[in-house]
């Protein structure tokens, strides 16, 4: 499409759908279906959006699907809340984290194949981020359906990506159906498709003369009803800021308006499956008059009115900069969202607070936060041997930032960070706090070396010694000890993971906090980074 445009705790059994008279009807209809097929079914009038609320349904499983930037945010879905989705569809993308939070990585290596998406270490990364809880267990991944399709034409991200996603999700034990017997281009695959199957032109919806809808959703779902002849439930429009974290979508890339489409039968109670369903790049509602098209020609509507699915239809939005001018999903790290594959991903936790709405459990309360700089004379460095000794003062701030990891001097940085607390208001429950940290230069991968080494945050409430940086902050022992992490970042800025409860209970309301950054593990030969040299660290903290 030109989409991208250069530039469980315990799980839900799935459903055998559908039951009772209804499986009766519905398989008949689908044998008829089968024994009389039909050319490309006339475009029924599209159901029009009422305004509405997302409410609780009798959702018994949810599923991810997406095209494009949206198939690789249905895989982030998945991969992350593993627990929550019990399997995916992707048409036309890669595996999970595949640009790594860089924008040339996307391109180069995501979407064309002049560089290599390292798929080892994809896997490895996703095995490490599930053993440090930052997503889902992988083992929830086992035994769940996956669709990939792939069109011959696609030149957009070739055929080698999408094989990768189907080796990727086979890595876990995933059962996955391939579709790449198309000429497709660049699109979603739809017997309404305006398109003819070869060309990559908007609106990037092609019809191949194939139900690819009927194909993932048996894959998905184990079984499938044939279609209704036009949808005949309700299209709601709702707010999505509402579900954004910090209440305001815009800044998320995230349009004000999303869309749901709710069968009679799961308005009436019936036991329903859930499909969240992403449009591509320029395919969003408010993409230049795009409109709901994507919505409308999808063919979800129509297979969810006979197998009682609700089809959730979030909405990306384009910014007005250069981060993301055609309202792609975010699925390589734009607008500073490190953590946009994972657990704490602006655009995941939006959607993720959507999909508690419909299951009944309702979205986060929206906070207050204030977001606190760290205080320069106060901040620092320290290095030391591995085991501490020699410890002093780093001298290099002004010149390269705050120092982490080891030098080439082989001693070990770790750095020291002040919080004027105090600002936090008085009365109120804190209910999250994180760090975020801009890298400046560095060396090698401080994180694999040793292998799974991780850059932790101690909380100490106070100064750990003296508030001005001392030697012996290098090994002082902290109020809590590893209260955060912050995962590996090759550029641009990272965010840690949520300040554990222990950590915020160390937060002093009434003053000063200091924060100490450190790998866990010595790195065995030079490797470092540096941070802080022009933008200051800072710690949000959100309250109510």
């Amino acid at each position: 499409m030109r989409p991208f445009h250069r530039l469980r705790s315990l799980r839900p059994l799935r459903p055998l759908r559908p039951r009772g008279p209804r499986r009766l009807t519905a398989l008949l209809l689908f044998a008829a279906a089968a024994l009389f097929p039909a050319a490309s079914p006339a475009a029924a009038a599209a159901p029009t959006p009422v305004p509405g609320q997302l409410q609780p349904y009798n959702v018994e499983a949810v599923y991810s699907s997406g095209i494009s930037s949206g198939g690789y945010m249905a895989t982030q879905l998945h991969v992350a809340y593993s627990g929550t989705f019990s399997g995916s569809a992707a048409f036309a993308s890669g595996p999970y984290g595949c640009a790594q939070n860089t924008l040339s990585t996307a391109l180069n290596a995501c979407m064309n194949t002049t560089q290599d998406l390292q798929l080892a270490k994809l896997e490895q990364t996703t095995r490490d981020w599930s053993a440090q809880g930052l997503v889902d267990p992988v083992a929830h991944l086992s035994g769940d359906p996956v669709y990939v399709f792939s069109g011959s034409g696609d030149t957009t991200v070739k055929r080698p990506v999408a094989d990768a996603l189907a080796d990727y999700y086979g890595r876990f034990g995933a059962r996955v159906q391939y579709n790449r017997t198309t000429a497709a281009g660049h699109a979603w695959i739809s017997p309404l498709g305006p398109n003819s199957c070869t060309v990559t032109q908007s609106p990037w919806i092609n019809n191949c003369g194939i139900d690819a809808e009927r194909e993932l959703l048996g894959h998905l779902l184990g079984s499938v009803a044939a279609p209704s002849g036009s949808p005949g439930g309700t299209l709601i429009q709702f707010d999505q800021n509402a579900y954004a974290p910090g209440g305001a979508a815009a800044p998320l890339s995230l349009d004000d308006k999303g869309f749901v489409y709710v069968p009679a039968s799961c308005a009436q109670g019936a036991s329903c499956t859930l499909m969240v369903a992403l449009h591509g790049c320029k395919q969003g509602h408010g993409y230049q008059g795009f409109g709901t098209q994507f919505v409308d020609k999808a063919y979800l509507n129509e297979y969810a009115d006979t197998n009682d699915m609700i089809v959730l239809y979030p909405q990306a939005v384009a910014t007005a900069t250069l981060e993301n001018p055609n309202g792609c999903w975010n699925w390589w790290g734009y607008l500073g969202d490190s953590a946009h594959a994972r657990h704490g991903g602006k655009q995941i936790e939006a959607v993720m607070g959507m999909v508690r709405a419909l299951r009944g459990s309702a979205p986060p309360p929206v906070t207050d936060r204030v977001t606190l700089s760290s205080v320069d004379a106060q901040d620092g460095y320290v290095k030391a041997a591995a085991d501490g000794s020699g410890a002093a003062v780093g001298t290099l701030e002004d010149t390269y930032g705050l120092a982490l990891g080891r030098g080439t001097d082989s001693k070990v940085n770790r750095t020291l960070l002040s919080f004027d607390t105090s600002r936090i208001p008085a009365g109120k429950e804190i209910t999250r706090a994180y760090l975020t940290v801009n890298r400046s230069s560095g060396s090698g991968d401080p994180w694999s070396s040793p292998a799974g080494n991780r850059l932790v945050v101690d909380v100490t409430t106070g100064c750990v010694g003296a508030c001005a940086v001392e030697a012996s902050d290098w090994s002082a022992a902290a109020t809590v000890a590893g209260g955060a992490q912050i995962a590996s970042f090759s550029s641009g800025s990272a965010s840690s993971t949520d300040l554990s409860a222990q950590a915020l209970g160390a937060l002093n309301r009434g003053g000063t906090t200091q924060m100490r950054l450190r790998f866990e593990a010595a790195p065995a030969s030079t490797a470092y980074l540096f941070v802080n040299k022009d933008t200051p660290v800072t710690l949000t903290v959100e309250y109510r």
